[in-house]
């Protein structure tokens, strides 16, 4: 999934501690710089042994600080870095650092410059198994919490020290996940979304089916999207190659009545649902053959019939919840929404001509208009599909907003 801009212009200072996994701070950093953070870096005296100031000077273009005692142009060094920050990530953070944020302790520049933060903090560890599940490690990372600071959980697997277990540090794109997290808005906090993706597959043999195009990014890039504004998240999905989001309660299934069943099992407790599935409209009638259909054998015939429209019967249910649709249309875009909005008492659709270059199935970009119930139509430029998430959901909060009480 193509990556946004939502971080453009949020200024992260990045401290570097001396671990062996120092090393994927340069692609860390390299991530928020292509994502558009503005990034000035710290570096302890021991993580300078592991990868130099130049990497991270060339990456940032900015004076990498090192120590306490830096020449700076008049002004408390530590003070303004910390004034300048709307988030601070340590990756690595050994135990040491971890054990001198959580005791208050300030003998260098990183130390010092923690007691001055008030932005946000993630701490992403990285040591050996032993270290950290040592009790005085887990009480200090236990404190930290207690303080509001976030703690990235570590990477399980190959240690450098040839040990198996937990303690590496998380992936470069947990951590920029998180990071996503911390510096959007959660205006969601404590809504509930039950969304779906991808198609659904009908076999009439077990290596053929009735499908279509659709990929799920739409889908998953709304989920994405809502778990980073704090939303509660179940992302309900057909077959897809997309990686299941960090953060989100992953429900995979294949058929439309597969889809259904999943859909109405969770619908209730949900206060959002957002349907970007492409669910078929029809499946084999004939149970599927449990062989292989052969050429050369007499021509099949394959009956069809109708699967359930599990958005109008969400329609028909619903009570208190959000219930917003899509619509991919080839011709009279706006027509056909109007009239799905109506006969499936949706309260938003999403419609987009998928003939359209660049917003169609499987692509980075979609083109869509936002129409609701009375009628009222907002077109939007072509954009990132997380941003046309971002776009939805704040539509959504707007819903909310105008009585629609969440509750329970």
């Amino acid at each position: 999934m193509k990556t946004e801009t939502k971080l453009r212009g949020k200024k992260v200072v990045l401290c570097v501690s001396g671990g062996i996994a120092a090393y994927k701070s340069a692609f860390l950093t390299r991530e928020l710089m292509k994502r558009g953070a503005l990034v000035k870096v710290v570096m302890t005296r021991s993580a300078q042994e592991f990868v130099t100031p130049l990497t991270f000077r060339t990456l940032t273009e900015e004076e990498v600080v090192l120590d306490t005692f830096q020449e700076t142009a008049g002004e408390i060094l530590h003070i303004a870095l910390a004034r300048w920050a709307d988030l601070v990530v340590v990756a690595p953070a050994t135990a040491n650092v971890i054990g001198k944020m959580a005791l208050g302790i300030a003998d260098d520049f990183l130390s010092t410059f923690m007691l001055a933060v008030r932005a946000p903090i993630l701490v992403c560890p990285a040591m050996n198994t032993n270290m950290l599940t040592h009790p005085a490690v887990e009480n200090n990372m236990e404190t930290l919490r207690q303080r509001g600071v976030r703690i990235s959980a570590p990477g399980v697997g190959k240690l450098a020290c040839k040990e198996e277990g937990a303690g590496r540090l998380a992936d470069v794109s947990d951590i920029m996940e998180e990071i996503e997290c911390m510096l959007n808005p959660q205006d969601l906090k404590g809504v509930r979304f039950l969304i779906t993706a991808s198609r659904t597959e009908e076999y009439f043999d077990p290596v053929r089916c009735l499908t279509n195009r659709s990929s799920g990014k739409m889908g998953f890039a709304v989920a994405v999207a809502a778990r980073r504004r704090g939303g509660e998240v179940c992302l309900i999905s057909g077959p897809s190659d997309e990686p299941d989001p960090a953060g989100v309660e992953m429900v995979r299934v294949v058929s439309a009545l597969d889809m259904r069943e999943a859909v109405l099992n969770r619908f209730a407790v949900n206060h959002v649902v957002i349907k970007a599935a492409a669910v078929s409209d029809f499946r084999p009638a004939l149970p599927q053959s449990d062989r292989k259909i052969k050429r050369g054998e007499a021509e099949p015939l394959i009956r069809l019939e109708m699967n359930p429209d599990i958005l109008a019967e969400l329609g028909r249910l619903k009570t208190h919840q959000c219930l917003v649709g899509f619509a991919a249309e080839t011709t009279d875009l706006l027509e056909n929404a109007m009239s799905k909005i109506r006969s499936k008492q949706l309260d938003f659709i999403v419609a987009n001509d998928v003939s359209e270059k660049g917003s169609g199935f499987r692509s980075e970009t979609n083109r869509v208009k936002i129409i609701d119930r009375d009628g009222a139509v907002e077109t939007l430029p072509m954009m990132d599909k997380i941003e046309v998430g971002h776009e939805i959901l704040s539509r959504v909060r707007r819903w909310l907003d105008l009585g629609k009480a969440v509750s329970g």
